[in-house]
């Protein structure tokens, strides 16, 4: 199973669906596990929360290989990380999306909530894939720890970057730019936001091949 992680603040649940779309339409049968619900085979199952305790993990992903899911994307909150829900899982790639404030109830200060995030990156085995959002200031200390950086920005230099962007109410417009070369996007998400989304699942999906 291609298991991809997400972590950030914001972004997370839209990045997940974009990136499963992409396995779907590369004919590759992809879970999802996340804030939504949870995506096992052909099932919809509601969320008890955004990452299950680590027995019921472990149980969905079992589940999703023996109904013949070949990846699965889960988002990796701040609060599973902390408490190691997934830290026997094996992941191909790890994805940064932000970090704003947030769960400080949980998390004694920033600074804590982000060793929490970096956790993720952490547990990548060598080559893992880390795709990291350099517009965020956190950005360039995770892509010092993920074994093999793939970076993305709007306005940063980086290994993943938008021609010029066009915004609607319609949705978005761009060309990405990519190692492999460029790709001509459009889609019906709407803001600088979820472009953030798009480049981040696009540079997973590079990435993996």
């Amino acid at each position: 199973l291609v298991l991809v992680g997400i972590t950030g603040t914001n972004g997370k649940t839209t990045t997940s669906y974009v990136l499963a779309s992409i396995f779907e339409a590369a004919g590759i049968r992809c879970g999802r596990i996340g804030t939504v619900g949870y995506r096992v085979g052909d099932r919809e199952v509601e969320a008890t929360r955004t990452t299950p305790e680590a027995p019921a993990l472990h149980r969905l992903l079992r589940e999703m290989v023996a109904k013949g899911s070949g990846a699965c994307v889960l988002e990796a909150s701040s609060h599973a990380l902390a408490l190691r829900r997934v830290d026997c899982l094996h992941f191909s790639a790890a994805i940064f999306t932000n970090l704003t404030r947030d769960h400080l109830d949980f998390h004694r200060d920033m600074e804590a909530y982000f060793l929490a995030k970096r956790r993720l990156f952490e547990l990548l085995p060598p080559g893992g894939v880390g795709v990291i959002n350099l517009d965020d200031r956190r950005g360039a200390a995770l892509a010092a720890v993920a074994p093999r950086p793939v970076t993305y920005a709007l306005d940063a230099p980086s290994d993943l970057r938008p021609g010029p962007l066009s915004l609607s109410l319609d949705g978005l417009a761009f060309e990405v730019r990519t190692p492999r070369g460029s790709l001509a996007l459009r889609s019906s998400l709407v803001g600088r936001p979820n472009a953030y989304n798009i480049l981040a699942a696009v540079g997973a999906a590079v990435a993996l091949d």
